[in-house]
């Protein structure tokens, strides 16, 4: 039997069980919180607020426009949109008439939407103007009835959505012409204004939201979650930070997407647990607006990803001493490794604690995370939070626990753990046996129960017999004051089957060589791990949250 050394590590305060847990849905969080507070802000976006009561009574308002147009218990709704209010109040709605939301990356090119509008069997799509043309030109391929469209001026306050009329809406693509069948976001609001909540009975381990893994080793599957698996999540994660942030005070910025698990479930339960106001910012790339957000309603929770953090470092405001971070009290990275350095200067800049943490869309945010106030220890992903279960084990025949030290396969377990890929049993008895999930990650643990992750399972390379993991190489790469990002993956060779390649992009005004790099690489690797091939490049591709993807880098090879 596997042993649980982390829980003697927690936080003072931290409860190791937080069972039994209420049997709620984030409808009841939402609804509950209007009742006690309703004037508190729930959600910020562009200078203007929706307070709880009004969240609650939009989101009726729209579940009831919904139903009149024939949605049903467990009928699937996509939503394919930007961080806006709409997102927020349509999720919510979709939930009170009975729905199970499909969040789906709008970015994504019109044959992967066909394969996931389709694999959610989604009868309905709200869609930002932006993305509506893209998705009209596809429908018919997919089992989508209507769509209803949002314009992002919707919410925004008078004088701003003026101006976005008059100067962007055009010029950058939102305005758009509604095809015949379809309907306006606001139209449906009106329909339902004055029902009330429509009477639809929802059961905590209802299905509730519909994620897509990111699909680097194929088509993307439907992972799906329940209410109380997002609940769940929600109150272990602001357990974990309970020494940090509070009920009702914080507020908690939501710049990565809502399509997103690190968002969908991390952010917003973490946020709707805690009683707090989400800061929506719909492009994370927006750096000005994401620290113009920050000043403006004073976030105190920060959640973002290494380039998000590399980024705020570089960004000419930060540099300048122009940018007021001093609100923030913590953050939370994840996605890939946070380097030492990088940590080091965003902690010392805004005054704050960094933490790591660790998830899968698989996992519904059952998370690993470092401590927010006992030890860090560089390169770990922190233990288990509360309730959540961690083993390593023998990564080729998945049943032998390892002891500390030693690199196996790791293995979630927790209540709120998807309960399957939609439709698609088989998909899901490989990744889900007894309880616990599969990640297809290696790592180790160490004696504390410390979880240090080394990399993909399969993304190991391995030049003539040996092992090669991407991220130690990409981790030492990175330290070099010239290099900027850096990706790390196999590709064919024809003397040794496969070798190491580094795709690299130098910091601004930088020059350097490939032998440059492999020398460096020679000082801290063995030979076999330094890189054959290096090619640099102006940017590297990446995620929606923004996480270098090395097989796309790969795939030419």
């Amino acid at each position: 039997m596997y042993s649980r050394p982390w829980l003697e590590h927690y936080d003072p305060g931290v409860r190791a069980t937080l069972r039994p847990y209420p049997q709620i849905t984030p409808v009841d969080i939402v609804h509950e919180t209007a009742q006690q507070r309703p004037d508190h802000a729930a959600l910020w976006f562009k200078g203007k607020s929706q307070t709880y009561a009004q969240l609650d009574r939009l989101s009726d308002e729209f579940a009831a426009g919904l139903i009149k147009l024939g949605v049903e218990k467990g009928d699937r709704v996509a939503i394919m949109a930007a961080n806006t209010p709409q997102y927020v109040i349509a999720e919510l709605g979709v939930w009170k008439a009975g729905g199970v939301v499909a969040s789906i990356n709008p970015l994504y090119t019109g044959k992967e939407l066909v394969h996931m509008l389709t694999e959610a069997d989604a009868k309905i799509a709200i869609v930002m103007t932006l993305f509506y043309d893209k998705v009209k030109q596809v429908q018919s391929q997919t089992p989508v009835k209507k769509i209803i469209a949002t314009n992002i001026k919707e919410f925004l306050p008078g004088i701003k959505a003026l101006l976005f009329a008059l100067l962007k809406e055009k010029k950058d693509g939102h305005r758009i012409t509604l095809q015949n069948g379809d309907s306006w976001f606001q139209d449906v609001l009106k329909s339902g204004r004055g029902s009330g909540r429509p009477q639809v009975s929802i059961a905590p381990d209802d299905p509730a939201l519909i994620l897509f893994t990111g699909g680097t080793t194929g088509l993307s599957k439907a992972a799906v979650g329940t209410h109380l698996g997002m609940v769940k999540s929600g109150m272990q994660i602001f357990e974990w930070f309970k020494n940090t942030l509070g009920e009702w005070d914080d507020v908690f910025l939501t710049s990565l997407p809502l399509f997103h698990v690190f968002a969908a479930v991390g952010v917003q339960m973490a946020a709707l647990t805690a009683r707090g106001t989400m800061a929506l910012v719909p492009n994370p790339r927006d750096l000005d607006d994401v620290i113009d957000t920050i000043e403006k309603t004073k976030s105190t929770f920060v959640p973002g990803v290494p380039t998000f953090y590399n980024g705020l470092l570089a960004n000419a405001r930060v540099r300048e001493g122009k940018a007021d971070l001093t609100s923030i009290k913590l953050c939370i990275s994840g996605a890939s490794a946070l380097l030492k350095d990088t940590k080091e200067r965003f902690e010392a800049l805004a005054n704050c604690r960094i933490v790591e943490g660790y998830a899968l869309t698989e996992s519904m945010m059952a998370i690993v995370c470092t401590p927010v106030l006992g030890e860090y220890k560089v390169g770990s992903v922190g233990m288990p939070v509360s309730d959540v279960e961690v083993r390593i084990v023998d990564s080729d025949t998945g049943q032998e626990d390892l002891p500390a030290g030693e690199v196996g396969e790791i293995l979630i377990k927790a209540d709120q753990l998807m309960t399957g890929y939609l439709n698609r049993p088989d998909a899901t008895a490989e990744i889900l046996s007894d309880g616990w999930l599969y990640t297809a990650d290696l790592g180790y643990m160490d004696e504390d129960g410390y979880l240090f992750i080394v990399d993909r399972k399969k993304d190991v390379i391995k030049p003539s017999g040996f092992q090669v993991w991407p991220r130690e190489v990409e981790e030492v790469i990175a330290a070099h004051p010239k290099i900027k990002e850096v990706g790390v993956a196999g590709v064919p060779d024809d003397h040794t089957s496969e070798a190491v390649k580094a795709w690299v992009v130098l910091e601004e005004g930088q020059e350097m060589s490939d032998e440059e790099i492999r020398e460096f690489c020679k000082e801290q690797l063995a030979g076999y791990k330094v890189p054959k091939q290096v090619e640099f490049r102006s940017e590297l591709p990446k995620s929606a949250v923004g996480k270098v993807l090395r097989r796309e880098l790969s795939k030419p090879e």
